[in-house]
């Protein structure tokens, strides 16, 4: 963990003893008055007493390559920035119910394969339609000051508090391409830009913001489209539903239910994305291309053609291939 709680407060007393020289300068001026080394690396104090460690400055919010590749392309052009003082980065702009193909998002990523629980609690509130308006995640139960934890790793791009309704907010970007919003926290523990691991407790519970009771309002989106968190998470048994996510325009209609998919035919390991036509297939050990196409009706070159690999690509266990 690159930065824990203690730190946390040992560097707000750092910035405290700053507060002299900082109000020499102008309220906005971004002047570095100093430099603190520390075990997570040197930091750079600003003169408005904010702060940034030197090898976060200018970084550019990508911690899925593919993924943002994939979205930002010309034939796309959604737009996901990293910015710590707004909810959304691309101010709404973003219609993914305008994609028009399925992207594979792999949920448990091989160096950051862990999910964790937030909170313990129930679901008292699902997605879909509330009181005339949209609620674009689920709520989880909870106690004032209970801990809440990262579901996944990454890095914290939002964490204040939220006019619009969520109280104290905490948004965490992921390296498997989603975001996660906490809201409603009596207490938030981390900082913008602080990396955090799966299980890594983010914040406390709380009432805050528009909300009638102690709970967290939990939110999953992908480039700032809410999807419905069951798409993903089995709250119930507290574990990710499938290490594989596949990406489509039916997963952003307002209020929309978990799709999950279909069995086909012979090969029940090949699933149908709702709202499409395309077929997948997980590989199991001992696969082999050949073998997949035979199983599910097609060749091996046009197994190649959809997933762009060659008949010689070692194929990995678990990852799904296209197939259809």
């Amino acid at each position: 963990m690159r930065f824990s709680l203690k730190c946390y407060y040992v560097m707000q007393r750092i910035l405290s003893s700053f507060l002299f020289f900082a109000g020499i300068f102008s309220a906005f001026s971004q002047t570095v008055i100093d430099t603190v080394y520390t075990e997570q690396g040197a930091m750079l104090i600003y003169s408005n007493r904010t702060w940034e460690y030197i090898e976060d400055k200018g970084f550019d919010g990508i911690l899925n390559p593919r993924l943002h590749s994939l979205m930002t392309e010309s034939s796309y052009k959604f737009v996901q920035n990293w910015d710590n003082q707004v909810c959304y980065t691309s101010d709404r702009k973003n219609d993914l119910s305008s994609l028009k193909d399925t992207l594979w998002l792999c949920v448990l990523e091989d160096e950051h394969n862990e999910y964790v629980a937030p909170v313990p609690g129930i679901v008292t509130s699902r997605y879909g339609p509330r009181s005339g308006r949209s609620h674009n995640g689920i709520d989880l139960d909870l106690e004032t000051g209970d801990t809440v934890r990262s579901c996944w790793s990454g890095k914290i791009r939002y964490s204040k508090y939220n006019e619009g309704g969520f109280g104290n907010l905490i948004i965490v970007r992921h390296y498997n391409g989603l975001e996660t919003f906490y809201a409603h926290l009596s207490k938030s523990l981390v900082v913008p830009d602080q990396d955090v691991k799966a299980g890594e407790p983010i914040g406390l519970g709380g009432n805050t913001g528009r909300s009638y009771g102690s709970h967290l309002h939990f939110e999953v989106r992908f480039f700032d489209a809410a999807i419905n968190p069951e798409e993903v998470i089995d709250f119930k048994k507290k574990v990710c539903k499938d290490e594989n996510l596949f990406v489509h325009k039916g997963l952003f209609r307002p209020g929309a239910r978990p799709s999950d998919v279909e069995e086909i035919g012979e090969s029940p390991e090949a699933v149908r994305i709702a709202t499409t036509n395309r077929v997948y297939y997980k590989v199991r050990s001992g696969d082999t291309l050949s073998a997949i196409a035979s199983r599910n009706r097609t060749t091996v070159s046009k197994i190649c053609q959809l997933n762009g690999i060659r008949p010689t690509t070692t194929l990995q266990v678990g990852k799904s291939l296209r197939v259809k």
